[in-house]
């Protein structure tokens, strides 16, 4: 089973009257999504607003969004496989060992009442964040939340979206999956895609030391990767396309500075919700837009002569 049950914020915001936030913290890492889109937003089906919406929080520790939930879940970290199971068995009405449940940090009371709301939830929608796709399970955290909510939907519906950190990372997902059918961890290393999360996801590579080089466009690894791919893109020809100095360029082997999207270059970015929003420039700049690079770069290649071991064995040793 693959893909998600899913809609945009607009419906959210007019229908959603049971929302579950799931490791998260939207009231720093998102602090209008409470006002614009969920908690406080008066919908067409949710008149009243706050009053109308029960929220509920699922998280390793009390954040500054508890004090906005009506229900908290604190989990025991690297439970979250666990309890999402869990939830799915006892939505199937399969018995389910109090004892293991207990070593997730919650009781089987807690786990069957929010069962019940979901199952009685005009609309539901679970929202997940790092706290979930990062730690341990990670891609199979997502795959288990996915298929809840897919299952929900035998109940009532219910939809899922994930809470992107960075800018326009729904945008890559999304250029990817039209291009080569799948969202991210694609190899193209044999001439077609291959999806496998957890061995060709960025992070993994990185770690494994598999790569050699690196091209990074709109994006800062650096500031935000574990620290062991850190250190190996600084080992590795690393190539940084981007407007400002970050932590990443400061490693780099070259860094080309662009034309900013949005406010010198012409692009499209996507919402979380995977709505696309057309940027038009409204300053000028001298340097490149990101796609000039690119496009530059690729005529470079396509006129270098193809390697061959033959070619190879010629190059004298130094």
């Amino acid at each position: 089973m693959g893909g998600k049950v899913t809609c945009t914020l607009g419906e959210v915001k007019n229908r959603a009257d049971l929302i579950i936030y799931w490791g998260g913290n939207p009231a720093d890492c998102h602090p209008l999504h409470f006002s614009r889109y969920t908690l406080n937003a008066k919908g067409k089906h949710v008149p009243q607003g706050r009053k109308g919406r029960t929220m509920v929080l699922v998280d390793v520790r009390e954040t500054p969004s508890v004090r906005f939930s009506d229900i908290f879940l604190q989990v025991r970290p690297g439970k979250d496989f666990e309890v999402v199971t869990t939830l799915r068995a006892l939505l199937k009405n399969r018995p389910v060992d109090e004892a293991r449940v207990a070593e997730t940090g919650l009781t089987l009371e807690q786990l069957q009442n929010l069962v019940d709301r979901m199952k009685n939830a005009r609309f539901g929608v679970l929202f997940f964040g790092m706290g979930l796709t990062m730690t341990r399970g990670k891609h199979m955290n997502s795959a288990a939340v996915l298929t809840l909510v897919a299952e929900l939907n035998a109940f009532t519906k219910f939809v899922s979206m994930p809470m992107r950190g960075h800018g326009n990372v729904t945008g890559a997902d999304v250029v990817m999956r039209w291009t080569t059918g799948f969202p991210f961890g694609v190899n193209l290393s044999r001439g077609y895609p291959r999806f496998n999360p957890g061995e060709f996801s960025t992070i993994d590579v990185l770690v494994r030391g598999d790569n050699d080089a690196a091209l990074i466009l709109g994006a800062d690894p650096g500031a935000t990767m574990p620290q062991p791919a850190i250190d190996h893109l600084a080992r590795i020809p690393t190539i940084v396309l981007d407007p400002k100095l970050t932590h990443t360029s400061r490693l780099a082997r070259v860094h080309i500075t662009t034309a900013t999207t949005g406010i010198s270059a012409p692009g499209t970015a996507y919402r979380m919700d995977e709505i696309p929003l057309p940027l038009k420039p409204i300053l000028k700049s001298p340097y490149p837009t990101d796609e000039e690079v690119i496009r530059r770069i690729y005529e470079k290649v396509k006129v270098k002569p193809a390697w061959s071991p033959a070619a190879y064995a010629k190059v004298p040793c130094a």
